[in-house]
């Protein structure tokens, strides 16, 4: 288990130092949860500027470009994160090294994805801690930085430091973040959110997992048409006993709950992106009647459909 304690205030508001090269792919795969979690949320908990090291736009390995919102040199905040990708050896050299370290001094918590930790190494930032990198570079990077305890690890997380391996599992590093700070259920939420159908959200749970996972998935089968709670523990193989223990150990809430909170969300993503009648996504959402589906979103929500769908207007 990776201990967040310590970084959770600063990682709401995050300063990203983009280099040419980067993996639009890790950026993306790191912010737009934290965007998705704001929407759940309904509120701004997640923030994030993107700096250069001379404010100069950069462009992804992907050809992407990014305008930052200032120079490195101008930046200071609570969390500071590297995120380089290819072309790593290139950006160690000293005059690179120094902007680093200057910055970084300015920051509490600082992190390296990618490629970025390698900067934070050079820098002397990661002196003493355990860390990881994209696992192309792990050889040469525990080589390089004996004084570092090298991990083959998706992400690390040591004391206020973060560093993470690459784009994907970018993602279940800031997923896990947002577990860790407003639960399972709001991390499932964007799990789902960014999930094909058919497969089973990354959920942030220990042994029961697979069988938590197995029972949400038939619960995103299932949003028309609902099953019942026994037949769910059915399909998955267990008692309706068992299934409620252990999801209420996973993810702190009853089966019922998760249920009633992905049909929720699957109502919310139709008022806000189409135009369909209330009445039609009620019963797209597996609800009987339009009222019923009105006062459990606003229950939910604080708000009806129909205000909701107005706000968006």
């Amino acid at each position: 288990m990776q201990d967040w304690s310590k970084i959770h205030d600063a990682m709401q508001h995050v300063d990203i130092v983009l280099f040419n090269q980067f993996s639009n792919h890790c950026l993306a795969n790191f912010v737009e949860p934290l965007r998705a979690a704001n929407a759940f949320l309904r509120r701004k908990v997640y923030q994030w500027r993107f700096f250069t090291l001379d404010g100069a736009p950069v462009s992804s390995s992907s050809g992407l470009q990014i305008a930052p919102h200032d120079a490195l040199a101008h930046s200071e905040g609570t969390a500071l994160l590297l995120m380089p990708s290819y072309g790593i050896r290139e950006l160690d050299q000293e005059r690179i090294t120094s902007v680093v370290r200057n910055a970084a001094r300015r920051y509490p918590v600082l992190g390296g994805f990618d490629t970025g930790s390698w900067l934070l190494a050079r820098a002397g930032f990661l002196d003493g801690y355990r860390a990881t990198i994209h696992w192309d570079m792990l050889d040469a990077f525990s080589e390089a930085f004996p004084e570092i305890e090298c991990q083959r690890q998706r992400f690390v997380i040591d004391d206020d430091r973060v560093t993470c391996s690459g784009a994907m599992a970018a993602f279940d590093l800031a997923n896990s973040l947002i577990a860790s700070a407003h639960g399972p259920l709001v991390a499932m939420e964007v799990a789902q959110l960014f999930m094909s159908r058919g497969m089973v959200p990354a959920l942030p749970v220990r042994a029961s997992g697979r069988m938590v996972g197995r029972a949400v998935a038939l619960m995103q089968d299932y949003i028309e048409a609902p099953l019942s709670i026994p037949e769910i523990a059915r399909c998955v193989g267990c008692t309706q006993k068992t299934l409620e223990h252990r999801m209420r150990s996973a993810m702190g809430a009853t089966p019922s709950v998760v249920y009633r909170r992905l049909r929720l969300n699957a109502v919310l993503r139709l008022v806000q992106d189409t135009d369909l009648p209330v009445s039609e996504i009620a019963g797209r959402c597996g609800y009987e009647s339009a009222s019923a589906m009105t006062r459990a979103f606003k229950a939910a929500f604080g708000q009806t459909p129909q205000a909701v769908r107005q706000d968006r207007r």
